[in-house]
């Protein structure tokens, strides 16, 4: 089963319109301060006119409990009046909060609905998300050609999660030919991105030399990334390389690792 992007973690900032562009910057600024009272205070009256940007801007505050105490019932109600404008985050945040029961009846079938008025209109989360729906199933008919298609279109706008997603798909042969390279490939976009199980599984490539050549160094710095990013299973095969490597090669992994940035 592949996993859902992770929202409500972040406010994603749409642009107002121009009529209350200068207002909703304000409230910008305040958000981006931590000042949630005046974000708050400022967003809205401009969300009480209609403006979607404030609408789903006020429903992550009530996700995240910035500024008011935390209501998904709240976000809800937020999300929908902007998403019923057509505004794709809100969109996107409410298919969320259908997929997984937060403030509504968990209902895969909305969820997927939303996601999809979201991903046509190109937003690479919800084009990922919709991914995982016709990967596992949940709200439409397994498929995975529809899953690799909106993997794509989310990965190739530098989603990490869908290149993993997609990494896993070349690697494993569903709705495509299986195809080590490609696995790599996507598998180290979103490693390089730090994505932790991207790390620990182009570790894996590396130690089995599929679609690379077997390279330990490389694995097991690979492999420490993703045990560093919180993936268990990274530091298992870390460890499981460090028994056919010499103690320069450690060290020199060791090295690597440290010396690493996301790109």
């Amino acid at each position: 089963m592949r996993w859902n992007t992770i929202l409500a973690v972040l406010l994603v900032i749409g642009l107002a319109s121009p009529a209350a562009a200068g207002a909703f910057e304000d409230g910008l600024s305040a958000y981006n301060r931590q000042d949630y009272a005046t974000a708050l205070r400022t967003w809205r009256p401009l969300a009480d006119q209609g403006e979607a940007s404030a609408q789903s801007n006020l429903g992550v505050m009530y996700a995240n409990g910035q500024g008011v105490p935390k209501d998904d019932v709240q976000a809800v109600k937020w999300y929908r009046l902007a998403a019923d404008q057509g505004y794709a985050i809100a969109q996107f945040n409410l298919g969320y909060m259908y997929d997984n029961g937060q403030g509504v009846p968990k209902d895969y079938v909305q969820a997927v609905k939303w996601y999809r008025l979201a991903a046509d209109q190109g937003e690479a989360s919800a084009q990922s998300n919709l991914g995982v729906m016709y990967d596992n199933g949940q709200g439409v008919p397994k498929d995975y050609v529809q899953a690799v298609k909106w993997y794509r279109l989310a990965a190739d706008q530098g989603n990490a999660k869908a290149q993993f997603n997609l990494g896993i798909i070349y690697d494993n042969g569903q709705g495509v030919p299986k195809d080590y390279v490609q696995a790599v490939k996507w598998y180290r976009l979103a490693a390089d991105q730090g994505y932790a199980n991207a790390q620990t599984n182009l570790g894996v490539m590396y130690a089995n030399g599929q679609g690379v050549p077997r390279d330990y160094v490389l694995a097991y710095m690979w492999s420490n990334l993703g045990a560093a990013g919180g993936n268990e299973l990274g530091g298992k095969n870390r460890d499981l390389c460090a028994t056919r490597m010499t103690p320069a090669a450690i060290e020199e992994a060791q090295r690597l690792s440290r010396e690493w940035k996301p790109k």
